[in-house]
């Protein structure tokens, strides 16, 4: 299957590191058109250094000139602010990834009303804020493809980070609400169940959790066995499992997927999700 996307706009929210610096590579890959997104301009200025020198890398590796469409989209879209300057730069995309997030272990009785407000404010309703506003073009356009980088988390909630588990079930109620607002459209809207996932953030949540004084490997093991032991892959997920899922949604092949709620979590949930 070769996913041909020549001729999208994508923008991909949180795509500096991690998870979403993984699905804007994979999107540009595709041919797509991507815009790289974080809270300023140093840091998405960097991340488009360093993934146009993995380009020209594996264009020697290949033997062949690959070329990025790489488009610097700066701004804090948890706020109405960062919203705008982002729009400003990219006014109409046909691929919109939701994959801005923050998480973090705390007690649940000790995560205050301000720290609530911040999980919402940062996992949820920035996804909302932006498929308010490409949404309307894409639907007139008649195609489009918008997806939430939810969690295993929203279904399997963990005693040590509820505020983020609550984010993240919210994702699937807002993805199947805005599916049904684009109904007969040819924008398809969904959500991506992501498991455990080996970015440099999650290694430092590994370590709030198990001894630092622990090898990586060790360490990675250890909080597998204690804290997610239903995972059938027994291991953390890197960032470009989840990236291939995301190019094949956003994709012309996945015409017949919305409203859905996708797992890429390693066998993680033991259910079936509706």
């Amino acid at each position: 299957m070769r996913i041909d996307l020549t001729g999208k706009t994508a923008l991909v929210t949180g795509s500096t590191q991690g998870i979403g610096a993984a699905i804007a590579t994979g999107l540009v890959r595709a041919g797509a058109r991507v815009g790289i997104n974080g809270r300023g301009e140093g840091s998405v200025a960097a991340a488009i250094e360093r993934m146009d020198d993995e380009r020209i890398d594996a264009g020697r590796e290949a033997g062949e000139h690959l070329r990025y469409d790489l488009v610097a989209a700066p701004g804090d879209v948890s706020t109405d602010e960062g919203c705008e300057q982002v729009l400003r730069m990219l006014p109409h995309v046909d691929i919109l990834v939701n994959n801005l997030g923050i998480f973090g272990a705390k007690p649940p009785l000790e995560i205050e009303d301000d720290e609530w407000r911040r999980y919402f404010e940062v996992n949820v309703l920035a996804a909302v804020r932006l498929t308010r506003a490409y949404l309307p073009g894409m639907r007139e356009r008649g195609w489009g493809r918008i997806q939430y980088i939810a969690s295993d988390s929203a279904v399997v909630i963990p005693a040590e980070m509820i505020h983020y588990g609550m984010s993240k079930t919210a994702l699937l109620a807002v993805s199947r609400g805005f599916a049904k607002e684009a109904a007969g459209s040819g924008v398809t809207i969904n959500s991506v169940i992501a498991g455990p996932t080996h970015t440099g953030g999650v290694e430092d949540f590994v370590y709030q959790l198990v001894d630092r004084d622990l090898p990586w490997e060790e360490a990675q093991r250890e909080f597998m066995r204690l804290h997610r032991p239903q995972s059938l892959l027994q291991r953390l997920i890197e960032p470009e499992e989840i990236a291939n899922l995301v190019v094949y949604l956003s994709s012309p092949f996945a015409s017949a997927t919305t409203g859905a709620a996708v797992r890429v979590d390693g066998g993680y949930v033991d259910s079936i999700i509706p």
